[in-house]
């Protein structure tokens, strides 16, 4: 049965980050995620995590200056410095947090630097993240990110990063596939799922378009909920959306998956 974590930066958001653990918490998730921890103090998210029973599942290495328009720096060839001690800072967090995986985002291509440069950068920074995190037993995701709401993000499509992986050969890198992105770059959401399962350690969730929660768009959820749970992924299903409303107004999509993942851990069946 998927399950389903709460992603703290853009769920919850009418209250501060350190309080919506609890209301993820209140809400019925086991599982939580966000994009960056590094301005709290390792010590008191660990805590709220222990406090609320809440799973980490995944955060991301630091992606440059956020608010000055950075999207990842892991393709930008004068940023390789930041990138590796980054990856010490990341490795640092996920280690403290119990935190088993981490996403790397790989950028936004300045218009000077040309497409197979940043490629190359990109795998040469993925190969050194790669061995640093299999040192400390995390896994290494590689997020795809439409070019619709992020201009000149690479990668952006799966094709891009299977063949990615491909070169870089590491055993603990893994595909972080929302089904957001997928569908504005790609669509034909089923046939990539189960094709790309192999390779998958961490999904994603958001209807198209705007973003929101599971059905306020054209995706069908239903079906491709029981398909990942047909094909067996006993990973996280990440809900990373923006509620259109409140957040908890808008949770009524996902209760039927709390109730059986209540039921199931209350007797051992669904």
């Amino acid at each position: 049965m998927p399950r389903f974590s709460a992603n703290l930066s853009l769920l919850f958001t009418e209250i501060g980050f350190l309080d919506r653990f609890a209301a993820a918490a209140e809400a019925g998730f086991e599982g939580a995620e966000f994009m960056f921890p590094y301005g709290y103090d390792k010590g008191r998210l660990a805590d709220l995590l222990h406090e609320h029973g809440l799973t980490l599942v995944l955060h991301n290495l630091p992606a440059g200056d956020w608010a000055a328009g950075d999207r990842g720096i892991a393709c930008l060839p004068d940023r390789v410095g930041e990138f590796r001690a980054g990856v010490e800072e990341g490795v640092a967090y996920a280690t403290a947090l119990g935190c088993p995986r981490l996403n790397c985002l790989g950028g936004i291509v300045p218009p000077d630097v040309d497409a197979a440069r940043a490629r190359d950068t990109l795998i040469a920074n993925l190969a050194y993240a790669a061995e640093r995190l299999a040192e400390a037993g995390i896994e290494l995701l590689v997020e795809p990110v439409n070019t619709r709401d992020i201009p000149g993000f690479f990668p952006s499509r799966t094709a891009q990063v299977r063949e990615i992986f491909d070169v870089v050969g590491a055993g603990n890198l893994r595909l972080q596939l929302d089904l957001y992105h997928t569908q504005v770059m790609e669509g034909d959401l089923a046939h990539t799922i189960e094709t790309l399962l192999p390779i998958i350690g961490h999904l994603q969730v958001a209807d198209n378009p705007g973003r929101h929660e599971p059905g306020t768009g054209e995706i069908n959820f239903g079906f491709l909920f029981k398909l990942i749970d047909d094909l067996g992924y006993d990973g996280w299903i990440g809900c990373e959306y923006r509620p259109k409303a409140d957040t908890s107004s808008g949770l009524g999509w996902l209760a039927p998956y709390l109730d059986r993942a209540s039921r199931r851990h209350l007797t051992g069946r669904e």
